[in-house]
């Protein structure tokens, strides 16, 4: 029997025409600026906030009521929520209007706006505690700081990798254990046949939010926890199995602390750029902000101009890590489901808000998964070399 790759491949390309793809690609394109505006917007923040001096006037608010360590904690809380109350256009257009134009969320205003207040509170007080200890690091090793705020970042980063499936996640959604059935039955026996510890499956109600597509192996550290949606459970068992065995590739390839070691890299990189760079930053400009120097609790607004503009820059970069490590769970989940026609089906429907078909750099720089043009042909790839075996479906 032949098979050919590429046609069947095209095949799936075609399924997906008119305007529901130039809806999904119009979606994503749309995408690729507001990488550079939200880039521009943060700037833009923290520029005000030096500018007419509300960051020389916090810090000196904070130093005032507490000693050089806590000083940091009390200047963070209200400079990052002053800064999210200034972007807050911009992000209530980008997550709540653009995605609802889009026919993508599913939550009124009150339920969005319910939902941003606990991120706004999470990710402040995460923020400002990262930056007390960073601060402090500052202070004391004012030359090699990069160094030792690379390992704070990186264990605030797996701190919240280890409790967000107990203490993060359920603030947003509902974790019930998936009902006895087929369903649960395969996963479990994917879990098992790769080597994966786990005695049980949750449903997360995520249809609230949108009609996405979504599963993962959450957690580390005693904490991993197998989830699936909603809107997952819609599909097709092996359509399912298809998603699940990806999703346990990511933890039998042990890509989070894969990825960890790369960002790791990433941060400490960014870092003593910003090292570098914020004191040619501080002499031509601090004296305008009012910032006296590095150990100024007030020098935070700063470091983020200086941290967005190289993390901007790195956008290839940090999609890339992410994106290998996807392409590395797709093949996987291929090996372990032998599903490679409900993995492509999967994909297509997952095109409902990805750009199908991009060029190589596009998606090399703007795509933190595998395009599903780049999906559907590994898994007809891998079809066609198992061709006529029994349990490929």
């Amino acid at each position: 029997m032949t098979f050919d790759p590429e046609l069947a491949t095209q095949a799936y390309m075609a399924t997906l025409k008119g305007a529901a793809r130039a809806r999904s690609d119009a979606y994503f394109e749309g995408g690729y600026w507001l990488i550079l505006w939200g880039f521009l917007v943060t700037v833009g923040a923290n520029l005000i906030v030096l500018q007419l001096g509300w960051a020389a006037r916090l810090s000196a608010w904070a130093r005032s009521k507490a000693g050089p360590m806590l000083a940091a904690l009390l200047f963070a809380v209200p400079y990052l929520l002053i800064v999210t109350l200034i972007t807050a256009p911009y992000t209530i257009y980008t997550e709540f209007f653009r995605e609802h134009a889009y026919g993508l969320s599913n939550q009124n205003f009150a339920e969005w706006g319910g939902e941003q207040l606990i991120v706004i509170a999470a990710d402040t007080l995460i923020a400002a505690i990262l930056w007390m200890g960073v601060h402090a690091v500052i202070r004391r090793w004012p030359r090699g700081w990069w160094v030792g705020g690379t390992g704070l970042t990186i264990a605030v980063l797996m701190a919240t990798i280890t409790l967000a499936p107990v203490y993060l996640d359920p603030l947003f959604n509902d974790y019930t254990p998936l009902p006895e059935g087929p369903v649960k039955t395969e996963v479990l026996k994917l879990a098992r046949a790769n080597g994966v510890p786990a005695d049980n499956v949750f449903l997360v109600d995520a249809s609230r939010q949108s009609d996405r597509i979504s599963a993962n192996v959450a957690g580390m550290l005693g904490t991993t926890r197998i989830a699936l949606n909603d809107n997952l459970m819609k599909q097709d068992i092996n359509e399912i199995r298809a998603v699940m065995a990806h999703e346990l590739g990511h933890y039998v390839l042990n890509h989070i602390w894969k990825l960890l070691l790369g960002m790791s890299l990433v941060i400490a990189v960014s870092l003593a750029l910003v090292a570098a760079g914020s004191p040619w930053l501080l002499t031509r400009l601090g004296g305008n902000w009012g910032i006296a120097g590095m150990a100024d609790p007030g020098v935070l607004p700063a470091l983020v101009i200086v941290v967005s503009t190289v993390f901007f820059v790195a956008t290839p970069v940090t999609n890339s890590l992410i994106r290998i490590n996807e392409q590395e769970a797709d093949i996987f989940a291929h090996n372990a489901a032998r599903a490679p026609d409900s993995f492509a089906r999967i994909a297509m429907k997952l095109s409902q808000y990805r750009k199908i078909e991009p060029g190589p750099w596009e998606e090399i720089i703007f795509f933190d998964h595998p395009s599903g043009h780049t999906r559907v042909m590994t898994a007809m790839r891998w079809k066609a070399e198992h061709l006529g075996e029994a349990d490929v479906r």
